[in-house]
């Protein structure tokens, strides 16, 4: 009978280390996938924002989407600590989301402030206390007049009033959100960079501006409703709104499009935090240094769901090469008279903000007055 070799358990090791060596992918495979909890707006989690950050890291983003930052506030209060890993939150509520412990603190030399495009977005309102970093903007947008081309004219678009036309009746739709519904009607009022702090007086004036436009209001829609009311010329202007609804239509060819009027359009600024509590804070930090990258920043302006504008000037020269018609289409190209930061630094745009002298219940109390009207 022939001998039967054994290997020793020392050969056994070595055998294994050596086939590792030579596969060093495979253990890659073999690994779980880590499954990272997002609340965001809509389109945030899907594959054309995060798909190829997912395959690098093997990581699976769970988004749960809302609309407006009252919803997500509510969101994050009904879960228990910990339940999200990253929250992108519109910049205005990021105070509130600190205050009440949600968010976790953050490094600033782990992102690019020097490389921002407007000297604000360093140091941003709202996203530090007490010199402590708590959320990174990752891109922004204008809201102002977005309109059906074929029913409103490019002059008559230059100023809210064109929301009155009497051919427009029944036909202005509104976006289902009090902030920049009323700081729209607040900036029609005259109250331009107060837009936001108004005594009882100015409040009671936006609020009877608001009710003589409510005959010309055909309905108030959520993003879906937003976009197919103007896709099919249900809605020929929209409140509430701006480029990153009216984007995505024109892109595909639709009569529409958006405008900063005469009276001043307002900016919404989407950052990202960690969620407090959360076990994936280091994975979730590099993937807001990636969105924050030039190849981040591009996906995030051409995200499918709605475009926006671009926060570092790598970023948008990397838009300038890679897509010059869309970044030619929302004007992030030097030298252009829309040019989105441009239009803030000279004062034709304010960072949407909360009510400063009313309370956001006092604002959604006559929100739901005004839509049940």
């Amino acid at each position: 009978m022939s001998s039967i070799l054994v290997p020793t358990r020392r050969a056994l090791l070595k055998a294994t280390a050596a086939s590792a060596l030579a596969m060093p992918f495979v253990s890659r495979a073999w690994a779980a996938v880590t499954e990272i909890n997002m609340l965001a707006w809509y389109g945030h989690g899907e594959p054309d924002v995060v798909g190829e950050f997912e395959a690098a890291n093997n990581v699976k983003f769970k988004p749960k989407y809302y609309a407006g930052g009252d919803n997500m506030l509510a969101l994050i209060a009904q879960s228990p600590p910990g339940t999200y890993d990253v929250i992108l939150s519109d910049a205005e509520f990021v105070q509130q989301l600190n205050a009440a412990g949600y968010i976790e603190e953050l490094n600033a030399a782990d992102y690019p402030f020097d490389d921002m495009v407007h000297e604000d977005f360093k140091k941003f309102p709202g996203h530090w206390k007490d010199g402590k970093l708590y959320s990174v903007m990752v891109r922004f947008g204008l809201l102002g007049v977005s309109y059906n081309t074929k029913a409103v004219s490019d002059a008559e678009a230059e100023s809210y009033k064109c929301f009155w036309k009497p051919e427009l009746k029944g036909k202005v739709g509104h976006f289902d959100w009090h902030l920049p519904n009323l700081g729209q009607i607040s900036l029609f009022n005259g109250n331009g960079k107060n837009l936001w702090n108004l005594d009882k007086g100015q409040w009671d004036k936006v609020k009877a501006t608001a009710k003589t436009l409510r005959p010309q209001v055909g309905g108030f829609f959520d993003y879906g409703g937003t976009f197919n009311g103007l896709k099919t010329g249900e809605m020929l202007a929209m409140a509430g709104i701006g480029d990153w609804i009216t984007g995505v239509l024109e892109r595909d060819g639709a009569p529409v499009k958006s405008v900063i009027p005469k009276e001043g359009g307002v900016q919404f600024t989407e950052s990202y935090s960690i969620g407090k509590g959360s076990s994936k804070a280091a994975i979730v930090k590099k993937f807001i240094q990636y969105m924050l990258s030039p190849e981040g920043q591009v996906k995030s302006a051409n995200m499918a769901a709605y475009p926006a504008n671009i926060v570092t000037n790598k970023g948008r020269k990397a838009l300038q090469d890679k897509d010059p018609k869309e970044a030619k289409r929302s004007n992030q190209v030097d030298g252009a008279a829309l040019d989105p930061v441009k239009l803030i630094k000279d004062g034709r745009v304010h960072y949407r903000d909360i009510p400063k002298q009313q309370s956001l219940e006092d604002w959604n109390d006559f929100w739901q007055e005004y839509k049940s009207a």
